[in-house]
């Protein structure tokens, strides 16, 4: 008891510590140092490769994005108008514009998608109601974490999105799967959704924003729900959810129109550029998971910490397969 309070406290006070200005700024040193050797030593590139560039690079260069490799990607980490620091403060207190659209977005189709994807994943996606979204993990045959992921059902398809870094490997474990399972005679179709870009609007004041840009009243839009709204003319596929422990959206959006939504969503004086050093520091001080850091294939939803992602009805199955006599 004594070394569970002691536990609580330290918790506690290290949380504190995490809020505070000093601590938010030896994250952002981390942060930068991460991008600067971690994450080149884990997402590797081949020099002879160019990087791959979002819809929105020429834009993140014109607004003094500091562009680095990420995942084969060339991404900002920050911009000139603002450091980590200020950025992550910013997100916590205003609003800040994310481009994610290095991240891999995939469509399911055909009458048997929910049962293929369910062999994929620890989520109950039977029981998962239309029009919203969960966070899982793809698993081996192991039990590993192949990859996290977040998945939207809706009434014709299921829109997953997943990690830049895991893209080459996800797809072609989807694919491999779904080959097994057509040749099953099952009804299963993927479709990689290369012609969207993906910004997520973060912070306590995204959604006033969003609303004075839609033609929809966004006051029942729940957190991990979907829907496809019009955004001055453009129609998205936008999840209430993100990647920051903020409220907040992700946004698909034709990508010839994502640096006419960017720059819509820059006229609110909330509205801040962000890169991916303020994303990381946010995540970590909410507490949320990075593949290839806290997660990889050697490590279960159990050992990560994230056994409520595991559906109830396959926890039953495991109960089943062990306590058979």
């Amino acid at each position: 008891m004594v070394k569970f309070s002691f536990f609580i406290i330290m918790s506690c006070a290290f949380s504190k510590f995490k809020y505070s200005a000093l601590g938010v700024r030896l994250y952002s040193n981390k942060v930068l140092g991460l991008f600067s050797t971690t994450h080149k030593r884990n997402y590797a590139v081949s020099t002879e490769e160019p990087l791959k560039k979002t819809p929105l690079y020429d834009f993140h260069v014109e607004n003094g994005g500091k562009m680095v490799p990420f995942a084969g990607w060339s991404m900002p980490v920050q911009y000139s108008s603002l450091g980590v620091l200020a950025s992550h403060l910013h997100t916590r207190e205003n609003a800040s514009l994310f481009d994610v659209s290095h991240m891999l977005q995939m469509r399911l189709t055909g009458r048997d998608r929910v049962s293929f994807l369910e062999k994929l994943v620890v989520a109950d996606l039977e029981e998962l109601p239309v029009d919203n979204s969960i966070l899982s993990v793809f698993t081996n045959e192991n039990g590993g974490i192949i990859d996290d992921t977040v998945i939207c059902k809706h009434n014709d398809h299921i829109h997953i999105v997943s990690n830049a870094a895991c893209a080459d490997k996800d797809t072609t474990h989807i694919r491999k799967e779904i080959n097994k399972f057509q040749q099953r005679g099952g009804d299963v179709n993927l479709k990689i959704i290369d012609d969207h870009a993906l910004l997520a609007l973060q912070g306590p004041k995204a959604a006033s924003v969003l609303q004075e840009l839609c033609d929809k009243d966004l006051s029942d839009f729940m957190f991990m729900t979907a829907r496809h709204l019009n955004i001055k003319g453009f129609d998205c596929h936008v999840t209430r959810s993100g990647y920051t422990g903020e409220d907040g959206f992700e946004i698909g959006v034709p990508s010839p129109a994502s640096v006419h939504l960017a720059n819509l969503l820059l006229k609110y004086p909330s509205v801040q550029l962000a890169g991916l050093g303020a994303r990381d520091s946010l995540r970590l001080e909410a507490g949320l998971c990075l593949y290839g850091h806290d997660l990889d294939e050697t490590t279960t939803p159990v050992e990560a910490g994230l056994t409520w992602t595991i559906g109830i009805s396959i926890c039953l199955l495991s109960y089943c397969q062990v306590y058979t006599f």
